[in-house]
């Protein structure tokens, strides 16, 4: 095997694929892999170096890339002959196959899928005559001339009818399996381990599509890898086994279509067996759909359905359950309207299976709503006359009142119902107030409750029986747990309780199935025409105009003037569309306006005797959206994400650095800055004061200070200031291999460790001087007052954890301690010895250490994060950005708190995100989300 490789490498040095490395920082081991031939294939394992790669889009490698001369040494490996490495790219780097598909796409771009097939390293010249085959063969031999690509002529083979290609024999027939691979299936014995199993059947999996009704032949065989199932080798698996290698004597071959023959023909698997009827009709198109694409790209396709409903599935402007689906989303053509067509049961010759449950069986649905300080949750419970739950739950992305919530829990029960073709279900709810206005027990007088009772109404007709009942709240534990998002519900054991998808619901549900009819009437028309002329309105029922004659008591008709009375008895002008957009205007940026808010703007309309249906919601849009009134808001100060805790795994490892200053009166030796790091895991302080702290300063001091005292961090964290960002600190970072962070613009918090290390030092320190100008002179003293001082975060002192013992007090030398006058009487060698056990135990404290740190950190999360309230931002929102105190402003004193909008052009999970000005120019650095609030259009 050594003289195989050994004659692979060299093969490879003299074709200059190979060169020595001397000092590579990256170093792999070969691997060898014999081949079919005698041969050995050097592959390399390059899997550090590939968790370090950014991941391509296209699979599978090649050889003949060249490679940028500054990255050949990260392919380094070693062999007994020495250290090599690669000057073209090699097999197992991740990017290689995708680097050589796109230069063979680049390449031959002219001539694929039409005169040659390119698969990675697989290339085909096709042609229908012999004269065309040298023609083609002669124009892709100077293409790849041109480009300097070499073929294996020990791989080429020319004029042939048929051949291999991707494991499988092409010819003028058709696709037919490879012989080898029948005959390493038809030799194997029976499995008797589970890994014999999966061996198996993974060598079926690669030739399913030469199999008809593979699944169901080897049912007894796929049960074996059930859960909990043991390796029992049954005779119907043996049946099966063997009747799988009798079908395998004289596997099919795949052929084009033929002109009158069906094309293809799928069995709904066990699982989709029990599908809904449009489930399934959705399923077999999204199948056929995503076979014959190829066609139905090229032509216009008639779509012939044996039931109205798979309209819906184009028409719905946002499905729902497994339609929603990708994979069930069988919409990537277009369809005119008019070729949608459908076929009533009537004109069918044979009936129609699956058309959901026994009408007569009787089924549940419970339902419940939840709004809280966290958002709106909703969830669903159908209960099958078997007893078993199939649970459903979705979050509103919409302000709510916990009835409507209700409402929508309710609705989303009903239409999951109906889309499982239910005709009998009776319905649960803890909400008395839902529960009884659906039935018509309760009056339903808030305006905004009125289109879910309506729209639940007239979903319950698609049922041939419902019934609806009240039950109380400790009885819908199950919903409510679901609602909630909650784990306090305990499940027994033996229900099987699927897997839950959440659902995000931007808009109420009645939205979805309404329909707008635009006309030019006003909203009072009705009620006029019937004080006018007492006509009602076309194709009204008797509950219309009993609904009609009861509003129509409370308005007067003054000639061709509208009135409502109102409660006191005060005449109220109605007013149309325009009319009100006026009013609206004028009261909140009119001449006299003062931008109230929408109740305050409604309540002045009806001071002023006007009045429309919807005055207080418009009133309240319009505000929303007013630029000033958002641009002046008051500035939120809840925090909008929960606390994210910085923690260093050991001593010296990160660090953060900031800097005090200007400080004035400066120091008698002309210093006024002071440079301050502290160590995230020891809270160590390191200071120094300068006269300037300059782009040099700083390096020298992270040099001296930090790496030359403690080695070199892992991370370096900063403020956003041009002394500490900017190309010496980069060439400094990048000789030691150190991270630099910089924390979010004007946001302190970022960085915490170091602002609070500054706030300590100039307190301790303010607290020192004497004569302010030698603040410079007590800064050591300060710093060796915060060392030996313990710190909550820790519970131990920065001296401690850093040397394993404490240090040594003034006040100690002159009333010697305990510890000093021990110390005093040991001899030397117990002396050392002493100090060597404490240095042995510092390991120990530093862990526990750690352990006391993230119980702090803890902590300060869940006090922080009672105070959140979450506001969640999605790539193009508009938002408004904070205008920080210290910005300069022209407008001075009327300067507002915000300006904008911006475009969220990236959002990040931590909760900083990226602007774009309208423009489309992006801001040069990120902003964090408690900078923002969303801005109304």
């Amino acid at each position: 095997m050594a003289l195989k490789i050994k004659e692979e490498v060299q093969k490879q040095i003299d074709a200059g694929f190979l060169i020595t490395s001397e000092y590579p920082q990256w170093l792999a081991n070969i691997v060898p892999v014999p081949k079919k031939d005698g041969k050995v294939r050097m592959c390399v394992d390059y899997r550090d170096l590939n968790r370090a790669s950014p991941k391509d889009d296209f699979p599978l490698p090649h050889i003949d890339i060249k490679m940028a001369v500054e990255d050949r040494e990260k392919t380094a490996f070693i062999t007994p002959w020495g250290t090599l490495c690669y000057k073209v790219m090699p097999f197992g780097l991740t990017n290689a196959g995708a680097t050589y598909q796109r230069g063979m796409t680049t390449l031959f771009h002219d001539m694929m899928h039409k005169e040659i097939e390119v698969y990675v390293d697989d290339m085909i010249v096709k042609s229908g005559t012999e004269e065309e085959h040298v023609e083609y063969l002669l124009k892709m031999f100077q293409r790849l001339r041109k480009y300097q690509l070499r073929l294996n002529p020990n791989k080429c083979t020319f004029g042939v009818r048929s051949g291999k290609l991707l494991g499988f024999i092409v010819s003028q027939k058709g696709i037919e399996v490879d012989p080898d691979k029948v005959r390493a299936i038809r030799e194997m014995s029976a499995p008797q381990t589970e890994k014999q199993v999966r061996g198996f059947l993974g060598r079926l999996n690669y030739i399913s599509r030469f199999i008809s009704h593979m699944t169901a032949t080897c049912g007894p065989i796929f049960k074996l890898l059930s859960k909990n199932q043991g390796i029992d080798w049954t005779e119907d698996c043996q049946k099966a086994f063997d009747s799988i290698k009798e079908y395998l004597m004289e596997p099919p071959i795949l052929i084009p279509p033929v002109e009158g023959r069906p094309l293809i023909i799928k069995k709904f698997t066990d699982c989709e067996s029990r599908y809904s009827m449009l489930e399934k009709t959705c399923c077999a198109l999204a199948w056929a759909a995503k076979r014959l694409r190829h066609y139905l790209i090229n032509h216009t396709t008639w779509l012939i359905s044996k039931m109205d409903p798979i309209k819906y599935i184009f028409e719905k402007a946002a499905l729902t359950g497994r339609i929603a689906l990708e994979d069930y989303q069988p919409i990537k053509f277009d369809f005119p309207d008019e070729e949608i067509m459908y076929l009533k049961m009537k004109d069918c010759d044979e009936p129609v299976f699956g058309e959901g449950p026994d009408p007569e069986s009787k089924w549940g649905l419970i339902f419940d709503g939840a709004v809280n300080v966290y958002g709106s949750r909703i969830g669903a419970i159908i209960v099958t006359p078997k007893g078993a739950h199939i649970p459903f739950t979705a979050r509103l992305q919409f302000e709510c009142t916990n009835n409507i919530a209700e409402y929508e829990a309710c609705i989303m029960g009903i239409e999951e119902a109906i889309d499982l073709r239910i005709k009998n279900i009776d319905i649960y709810g803890d909400s008395a107030l839902v529960v009884n206005q659906i039935k018509g027990e309760w009056e339903t007088r808030h305006a905004g409750l009125i289109p879910y009772r309506d729209y639940a109404r007239r979903l319950l007709t698609f049922f041939n029986k419902v019934e609806l009942h009240h039950i109380p709240r400790d009885e819908n534990q199950m919903t409510d747990a679901l609602a909630t998002l909650s784990s306090m519900y305990r499940v027994n054991r033996r229900n099987e309780v699927p897997t839950i998808s959440i659902r995000c619901l931007e808009r109420p549900a009645y939205v979805f199935a309404a329909e707008e009819v635009v006309d030019d009437k006003p909203w009072f028309h009705d009620i006029k025409m019937f004080l006018q002329k007492q006509e009602y309105p076309p194709g009204a029922s008797n509950k219309d105009k009993k609904t009609l004659r009861r509003l129509s008591s409370s308005f007067f008709l003054n000639e061709e003037v509208l009135y409502k009375r109102n409660f006191d008895m005060v005449l109220l002008r109605c007013v149309d569309k325009h009319e009100s957009d006026l009013l609206i205007h004028e009261v909140h940026e009119g001449s006299f306006g003062t931008h109230p808010n929408g109740h305050t703007m409604a309540k002045k309309m009806l001071r002023a005797d006007y009045y429309w249906l919807t005055m207080e919601s418009d009133c309240y849009k319009h505000a929303r959206k007013c630029h000033k009134c958002q641009i002046y808001a008051d500035k939120i100060h809840l925090p909008p994400t929960s606390l994210n805790v910085l923690s260093s795994p050991w001593p010296f490892s990160m660090w953060g650095i900031d800097m005090i200053g200007r400080i004035e009166p400066k120091a008698s030796n002309g210093h006024r800055f002071i440079l301050v790091a502290i160590d995230y895991f020891t809270k160590w302080v390191e200071a120094a004061s300068y006269a300037n702290v300059t782009k040099q300063v700083v390096v020298r001091f992270i040099k001296n200070h930090i790496i030359c005292r403690y080695g070199v961090p892992n991370k370096i964290i900063t403020d956003n200031e041009t002394n500490l960002n900017n190309k010496m600190m980069k060439d400094l970072c990048d000789e030691f291999k150190i991270e630099h962070h910089n924390s979010s613009p004007y946001r302190p918090q970022m960085n915490g460790a170091v602002e609070a290390a500054n706030k300590n030092i100039k307190k301790i320190v303010q607290k020192m001087v004497v004569t302010y100008k030698d603040w410079h002179a007590m800064l050591p003293f300060a710093l060796h007052g915060y060392r030996t001082s313990v710190c909550t975060s820790t519970g131990a002192t920065p001296f401690s954890l850093v040397y394993g013992m404490e240090a040594v007090l003034p006040v100690e030398v002159e009333i010697p301690s305990m510890r000093v006058l021990m110390e005093t009487e040991l001899a030397e060698a117990e002396w050392c010895q002493n100090k060597y056990d404490q240095l042995n135990l510092i390991e120990e404290k530093r862990m526990a250490v750690l352990c006391h740190g993230q119980l702090y950190q803890r902590r300060m999360k869940q006090t922080f994060d009672r105070k959140v309230r979450p506001r969640e931002f999605r790539e193009g929102d508009l938002v408004l950005k904070k205008i920080l105190s210290f910005q300069p402003d022209s407008r001075g004193k009327w300067t507002p708190n915000y300006e904008g909008p911006y475009v969220v052009k990236r959002a990040f999970s931590g909760g900083a995100m990226t602007l774009a000005t309208m423009d489309g120019d992006e801001l040069p650095r990120p902003v964090n989300v408690d900078a923002v609030k969303k801005y109304f259009v």
